[in-house]
């Protein structure tokens, strides 16, 4: 699957990333915690081939991340950076069947994936309308299907890298889009995904990796990373860690 081994990443002369160690597991979905700054975003592009490491390595499948072919790569590996915008005024479905790209599995079996995928997303509502009508929250749905439909219908050796994939959507379409992706997962996929809602993270990852500084801060189960002391020393913040009545996962409370 895919790990960094010791990774450090620079921008400019500063080092804003170091000693990573990580390595993303099948059927897992891993949250990414941190401040602002912490380095998360470096992370996800240091993980996808974007950005270059200063030290160490990225490697997919025990082969350097920089040695697979462009499609061979995106037939395994697809990416939702935090903002992703299109000026043309594209149809949905030809925005989520850019996510085909790599593939050479027909039309109608592309058309077919676009549907699905757009499903998934919570989407399919949105088909036949112009990208550049939607609302934020809209576009950002129909950018997780494309990823999603890059993928489809996922499995092991496959990996999604998410960048706050949440950020522009309401309460309701937050939990389903990390249902969506926890379903995916499931089907044996390897997910990373950045979060800033501490109890999101909670309910919907089975790994936590706490970043700071460009250190890994906690790495860990939420139980393990998501309680009092780790969380006021990364963030500042005073809370109260309680076990969710239903779920029982960590519940974090701002004192």
């Amino acid at each position: 699957m895919l790990c960094a081994e010791n990774l450090a990443i620079k921008r400019g002369p500063c080092t804003v990333l170091t000693g990573i160690d990580l390595e993303l597991q099948p059927g897992e979905v891993l949250g990414v915690l941190g401040p602002n700054g912490a380095g998360k975003s470096t992370l996800l592009g240091a993980l996808c081939g974007e950005l270059p490491p200063a030290h160490g390595q990225v490697l997919l499948d025990q082969r350097r991340l920089g040695d697979w072919p462009g499609a061979e790569r995106a037939r395994r590996l697809a990416v939702l950076p935090q903002s992703s915008t299109l000026d043309f005024a594209f149809r949905v479905e030809a925005v989520v069947a850019m996510g085909r790209l790599p593939h050479a599995s027909g039309r109608r079996r592309d058309a077919q994936i676009v549907g699905e995928a757009l499903q998934a997303a919570d989407a399919a509502h949105l088909a036949g309308r112009s990208y550049l009508a939607l609302s934020g929250g809209e576009r950002q749905r129909v950018h997780l299907a494309r990823v999603l439909a890059q993928l489809w219908p996922g499995g092991a050796g496959q990996i999604l890298l998410l960048d706050e994939p949440t950020s522009m959507l309401d309460p309701l379409h937050q939990h389903t889009i990390l249902q969506a992706i926890r379903v995916f997962a499931e089907r044996g996929a390897a997910v990373l995904v950045i979060l800033h809602d501490l109890n999101l993270a909670a309910r919907y990852c089975d790994r936590l990796l706490l970043l700071h500084q460009g250190r890994m801060q906690a790495l860990g189960s939420p139980e393990q990373v998501l309680r009092a002391a780790p969380l006021q020393a990364v963030f500042g913040l005073e809370v109260l860690v309680q076990r969710h009545p239903e779920r029982g996962h960590p519940l974090i409370i701002a004192r």
